[in-house]
């Protein structure tokens, strides 16, 4: 494969340089946005990682001060963000690398804009108007290098953050939480396990099919939504098969980022009820939806028939309707060793009332096409629970 047809610079939605080895333009990249003492934000697992050594290494290297700050959970939680606020402060830092999966990216987003503020995080939540409470010049800026394939947080606007005290993930929204710089680069990504590779995987898919059934009008980010499937369609059983296979490696990154960019449009009921479990269970975000997936399209059916026969058609599925659609998710779970219910990975019914009152109110729930109420999800869970379809 020809590399080099992929290496490019763009600028939407924010600039984004892509390509296979681009993770050394890292210090020109920090440089670039004034920064001197960059902090680097990434995860524990990854901190103990070559690849970490080495971008800190090319940041001092060009003379920058930088440090690492890796003590953030797989859920990050709003004491995580402090406690990368205060080693943001005391190390004299002024911008941010956030480095990594979602975790890292949505921790790294929210010290950076939490270093500039007087009130406490989650007085950011994303909840009518208080995104106006931010000081934005106080904010530092972010450089954005993800490290998995899946949420696609170096393009979003928000972090989703666990308050552990009320057991609940919260977004903090702001529209300057946009990373200044994101870099994709393929070859960070290449030693992600299978499960992994797939989980987040699914992820993506996650956020291009309810961005693609929002009832929403944004044509933009329902065009790019139908890309950003037919890219996982395409790449994601390669890259889970063949893990240094450059080309799927890179395409997945970019359907990541355009599941991220096309929600803009809305999420809906596989997120408002991953939110909860996340912060309930601690389960990773990606299986959750790639779980709740076929459960929450059976029970927006009469809504989106119409959305699954274009969607059919685009894929070029055997069958393009609703039918041909739900068996192709079906098939490609079971091809990348997704389980199919949710107790097989370790979710029990005895929060199941709290879960369907938490979706409920879930931010997400208010793009879904059908708005449920709280039995409403509590049978959702049941049945991704049970197995029933």
């Amino acid at each position: 494969m020809n590399t080099d047809q992929y290496r490019m610079n763009w600028n939407y939605p924010t600039s984004i340089r892509v390509g296979v080895g681009r993770i050394a333009e890292l210090a020109d990249a920090c440089k670039g946005l004034g920064m001197s003492a960059p902090l680097l934000v990434t995860d524990p697992g990854l901190a103990a990682l070559p690849m970490i050594d080495q971008a800190l290494a090319q940041c001092r290297d060009a003379g920058l001060k930088a440090d690492v700050f890796s003590a953030i959970k797989g859920n990050p939680t709003g004491e995580n963000v402090e406690a990368g606020v205060r080693a943001f402060k005391a190390g004299g830092h002024d911008g941010v690398i956030a480095f990594g999966g979602g975790s890292a990216l949505d921790a790294g987003k929210a010290i950076a804009l939490m270093v500039g503020q007087n009130r406490p995080l989650w007085d950011f939540e994303d909840i009518g108007d208080n995104c106006n409470r931010v000081n934005v010049a106080g904010m530092a800026p972010v450089v954005a290098v993800p490290t998995t394939a899946g949420t696609g947080s170096e393009v979003g606007r928000a972090s989703v953050i666990t308050d552990d005290s009320a057991h609940i993930k919260r977004i903090i929204f702001h529209a300057r939480m946009l990373p200044a710089l994101v870099i994709l680069d393929p070859e960070l990504t290449v030693g992600l396990p299978p499960k992994i590779t797939a989980a987040t995987g699914m992820d993506a898919l996650s956020h291009s099919l309810e961005a693609f059934c929002s009832p929403l009008f944004h044509p933009m980010a329902e065009g790019i939504a139908l890309e950003g499937m037919r890219l996982v369609q395409e790449y994601l059983p390669r890259a889970v098969a063949q893990g240094n296979d450059v080309e799927a490696r890179l395409q997945m990154l970019v359907a990541s980022s355009m599941g991220a960019t096309a929600f803009q449009r809305g999420l809906g009921a596989m997120h408002a009820l991953a939110h909860p479990l996340g912060a309930l269970y601690d389960a990773h975000h990606g299986l959750l939806n790639a779980v709740l997936m076929p459960y929450v399209l059976h029970a927006n059916r009469s809504r989106i028939e119409s959305q699954m026969a274009k969607m059919g058609r685009y894929l070029s599925l055997p069958s393009p309707t609703y039918t041909g659609v739900l068996d192709w998710v079906l098939q490609m779970r079971e091809q990348l060793g997704i389980a199919h219910t949710l107790a097989e990975i370790g979710i029990d019914d005895v929060r199941m009332e709290q879960v369907g009152k938490m979706a409920e109110v879930d931010p997400s729930a208010g793009t879904n096409p059908i708005t449920f109420n709280s039995k409403q999800y509590r049978q959702i869970f049941e049945n991704a629970l049970t197995g029933k379809l």
